[in-house]
């Protein structure tokens, strides 16, 4: 699993400056674009918040609905080939998907040295966009590697949540300046949902995981009572030896102690199965 460092340097510009040709923060202009011209973006957002709103994520895990959300995204911002989501853990950035092969190359790319327009977005809580990759000066490193790949434009959202950034969304096109104040604004209007969703997700999975671990728990203590029970029961030991006997044998097998109990009790069934059909 790929992670990456979000308090990595990636500022070059104040968060209010002003976005043309090829500077990498976002402006949103003072008067909204032309109507007649952005109806059909107009209508991508609303299905593709249509759709994220049904997003059913008590039925998929963590990474399809992250996955279902760069898609969406990818259909609902004008100029996009392809997005990416990264979930931020603890401060650094995991569970990392895409949706196409390019946007996975990408991401790899910034991850892997440690700068680039997601890190930026997520530690600075911003909007960020560059539509000439290969000579922006805020990613020197980055930028030259991905603009081999034929990639040039990039629009990264910060997904915000009252709570803090819980994650960022990249949306990449081939073109030079692919993604102009409009896409902007497109793509912040659908960061807003999206981040619930994401969030949403995310907490579901934290509890399904802990779910798991607790009834893991729950599961191993009782076949270690049952082991403890049957030593007992054999040698009339106390439960302190019996547990003494138990966790030798599993350092000296060197398997969890778990799997020392499951032993004990597979072995008892087994003769007692055996005592029943002689």
């Amino acid at each position: 699993m790929t992670t990456f460092d979000p308090d990595g340097d990636g500022s070059g510009s104040t968060p209010r400056a002003r976005a043309s040709g090829r500077d990498s923060v976002s402006t949103l202009p003072d008067t909204p674009p032309r109507a007649d011209t952005n109806t059909d973006d107009e209508d991508d957002l609303r299905e593709s918040l249509a759709a994220l709103s049904t997003l059913a994520t008590g039925e998929l895990d963590l990474t399809d609905v992250l996955t279902r959300v760069a898609e969406f995204a990818v259909a609902a911002i004008p100029g996009a080939d392809g997005a990416g989501l990264t979930l931020l853990e603890k401060g650094h950035g995991d569970t990392i998907v895409a949706s196409a092969e390019f946007v996975a190359d990408v991401d790899a790319i910034q991850y892997t040295i440690g700068e680039g327009p997601c890190i930026t977005a997520a530690h600075e809580g911003r909007t960020v966009r560059s539509g000439a990759l290969g000579d922006d000066v805020q990613w020197p490193k980055f930028g030259p590697r991905v603009k081999q790949l034929g990639v040039h434009s990039v629009l990264s959202l910060p997904l915000v949540t009252p709570g803090g950034v819980v994650g960022a969304m990249n949306v990449y096109a081939h073109p030079l300046e692919a993604f102009d104040d409009h896409a902007a604004r497109i793509g912040e209007l659908f960061a807003i949902p999206a981040a619930i969703a994401v969030q949403n997700a995310q907490i579901l999975a934290q509890t399904k995981r802990l779910a798991s671990q607790l009834q893991a728990a729950l599961t191993s203590r009782a076949v270690i009572d049952q082991a403890l029970g049957i030593l007992m029961s054999r040698t009339g030991s106390s439960s302190e030896e019996a547990f003494d006997r138990l966790r030798d044998r599993s350092q000296a097998d060197n398997v969890k102690l778990r799997d020392v109990a499951q032993r004990v009790v597979d072995e008892a069934v087994r003769r007692a199965r055996a005592r029943h059909t002689s």
